[in-house]
Order: structure tokens, then sequence, then C-alpha cells
């Protein structure tokens, strides 16, 4: 079992600002855990360490993406005889967040490749295969992200280089499995979007955050008071840390004017319209915000879904013709049919900002904050952008609340 806390500081960081996303996650009182990216970071660094050693590290320590280093005890390992291939789990620990994925072991077996072949992936038993398009991933590629396959690769170039391999780097084939994946994955949307055989690889930050309605909508309004409190006048409301990174790229602002809103859109909105700050940018995930433009204010995706129809009918707004409009309403997500339009010259990310920040400033009902929408794609790249707008300036059609 993963340990609860990295060795020094709390997934969220030390807890020592007065405000922000650090201050705010904390403030939950929640336990993190890690993500399956960060578990099988874990066992297939200690994997391929066995593979060159003989030996397994255990506990393994990793060093995920803002830089914790927790250490995971092994659950299993295996060195088969002649080192031909070593198998090493960890029980991936969710912490207090109500993951499917709570106490699933994450295996990764790896074997040695010739020189120059590099990291090559592959879905063991209980890892998905893509099958659709519309995901980060190629269609028949194993369903382990891009975020958990570089952390595996620079860990796995790792070691390397400290015990010798090939011309130290990694030239290894990883195969990533899940005990019990497929029959847990029918819990998830796996299935819907053309994942077939079983779970996801996934994480981005490494650290599952938990999730809890009543003390996530707490955080965000203490976040908000700190930020007024320290003269803030411009805000941020995001959806995760990549979201959090643009926007801090973009407006330069204080880890104390930065919300976590996760999928909590509604809660920052009727906050700050109680609570006003000068300006609010909200940025999130492309899918995310179609959304909140749809007129969701709850974005879990347990609570509401990306409309393709909705999408569909600004994409019709934008200047795509009644082909092309039909291939968004089919298309398998929210990220295929931005593409679709992208390639047919159609602003569809641009659309879903400008709704997002009307539909915002519907919620608001006229206090005196301007609002901008910025959406992103997975690997962080603005897709859409909408300017500033303050109250009074709804367009006409938006809806009221």
């Amino acid at each position: 079992m993963a340990e609860a806390q990295p060795q020094g500081t709390g997934p969220q960081g030390t807890g020592k600002a007065a405000g922000g996303r650090s201050a705010q996650l904390a403030h939950t009182g929640l336990r993190p855990g890690w993500t399956t990216g960060a578990c099988a970071t874990a066992a297939s660094t200690a994997a391929y360490t066995a593979l060159l050693t003989g030996e397994f590290p255990d506990p393994v320590t990793i060093t995920l993406p803002k830089g914790q280093t927790p250490s995971f005890a092994l659950a299993v390992e295996e060195l088969a005889p002649g080192r031909t291939t070593a198998m090493a789990g960890v029980v991936k620990d969710a912490g207090d967040d109500p993951d499917v994925t709570h106490g699933a072991l994450v295996r990764a077996t790896v074997r040695a490749l010739p020189a120059g072949s590099g990291v090559v992936f592959k879905a063991g038993p209980g890892v998905g295969t893509v099958t659709r398009p519309g995901l980060p991933l190629d269609v028949g590629e194993p369903a382990i992200n891009p975020v958990p396959r570089q952390l595996m690769r620079e860990h796995l170039a790792e070691v390397a280089a400290r015990h010798g391999g090939t011309g130290a780097v990694a030239d290894v084939e990883v195969e990533i499995s899940v005990d019990h994946g497929e029959e847990i994955a029918r819990s998830t949307w796996n299935p819907r979007l053309g994942i077939l055989g079983g779970l996801s690889i996934l994480g981005t930050t490494g650290i599952v955050v938990p999730y809890s309605c009543s003390a996530w909508i707490d955080s965000i309004r203490r976040g908000v008071d700190v930020a007024r409190a320290a003269g803030r006048r411009h805000v941020a409301g995001c959806t995760g840390s990549t979201s959090e990174k643009v926007a801090v790229a973009l407006h330069h602002l204080p880890e104390d004017a930065l919300l976590d809103m996760g999928d909590f859109a509604g809660a920052v909105l009727k906050y700050i319209r109680r609570h006003p700050v000068e300006r609010l940018t909200i940025c999130g995930g492309f899918a995310k915000l179609s959304k909140l433009a749809a007129g969701h204010l709850d974005l879990h995706s347990a609570r509401s879904q990306v409309d393709k129809g909705f999408l569909a009918e600004l994409a019709r707004r934008g200047g795509a013709d009644e082909a092309l409009a039909g291939a968004v309403a089919e298309a398998n997500t929210g990220l295929a049919a931005l593409q679709l339009c992208t390639a047919a010259g159609v602003p569809l990310g641009d659309l879903v900002a400008a709704t997002a920040r009307d539909e915002s400033l519907a919620v608001l009902r006229g206090a005196p904050v301007a609002v901008d929408v910025i959406c992103i794609d997975r690997a962080g790249m603005v897709v859409g952008r909408a300017e500033p707008r303050g109250p009074g300036e709804v367009r006409q059609g938006s809806p009221q609340r």
C-alpha cells in the first residue's frame, strides 16, 4: 500500500501559503491519494530495477511532476529465471476520494528489448485499449495516458543510467495490468468512450485530490475570502492543475488569486455573486467548459455530460455546414468534435468560451464582475478564448438564472 503522505510534505504542498490552491486543498481536511499513473510508475521503476540488478527496491520512491517524492510498498514482485522479465505491483490508495480504483492492484511487467527500441507500452489484463478516435491516444494504443507514459519513461531512464541499461537508455517493453480492471471499468465511462478491455492509466500530477461536495465548496469560499482580504481584484477559477498553469502564464496571477474550482463552477459563481471581485477568469478543459456553456453548473461526469448536439448547434453558428454539424453531433468525445471543427476552420473553442462566459454572467445576475474564459486541451494548449465582459453585456438570448 502506498504511504499516506510523501516524505516531508503533503501532496498539496506545505500548506504554508495564506491562500490559493495549496491552502484551499489543505482546508478540505481530506486525505489525498495516488493516481493509477503514479502507481504504474512506481511498479515499473521497481520492476526495471530488479531486471537490471536482481533486487526489487521496497519501498520504491518516485518523483511526481510537482516534485513530491512518495514511497510505495510493493504488494507483489516476481523475477523470472535469467532475468527475462520482472514484475512488481502496488495497491492504489485513493485517500479519502470515493475512487472506483481504490484498492486495485496495479502491476508492471518489464521485458528487455533490443537497443534502440525505447520504451514500448503494452496493455495487460485489466487495462483498456483505445478503439475510437477523439482521445489523446491513437486508436489501437493501450489506454495509458500521455503524462503517465512520460513519467514512466523518465523514471526508467534514470534506472537505466544508474544500473547500466542498454547504453544507459531504457529499451524495454512495459506491460501495465490491473487486477480485476475489466470488471472495475464497467463502473466508468471507458466503454462508452470506446476504451475496451479495462481501465485507463491516468493522472497529470500523480495525486488524487479527494472529492467531497461540502468540503470542496467550503474550500472555494475560503479561497475567495482570502483573495478579497489580500486585495486581489482578479481571481481565476481553474478546473485542475493544468488549467491553473495556463491561467498563471497568461495573467501572471499570484497564488492567493487562484481558486481550485474543480467541477464546482456554480459554487464559484454563486459565492462571487455575493462577494464580488472586479474580474474572474474561468480556465478549464474544453469538454468541461462546454458543459458550463450548455448551462451545467456541476461539471462532474456523474452529473453532467458533454452535449454533442449542443456543440453541433454552436458549430452551425460558427459557419459549419450540415455535414460537419452532423459529424460533430456524432463525435465520440468533445475533443473529437473540436478537432473536426478546427480542421474545417470553425472556431468551436472560441464559441464554447464565449457561451460559457455569458452563462457565467447570467449566474452572476448583475454582480460587478467581468468574466473571461479560457478553454484548453489535454496538453494545456489554449483552444478557445472569450475576452472579458461585464454585467449588462450578456448577449441577447443568453439564459438568465
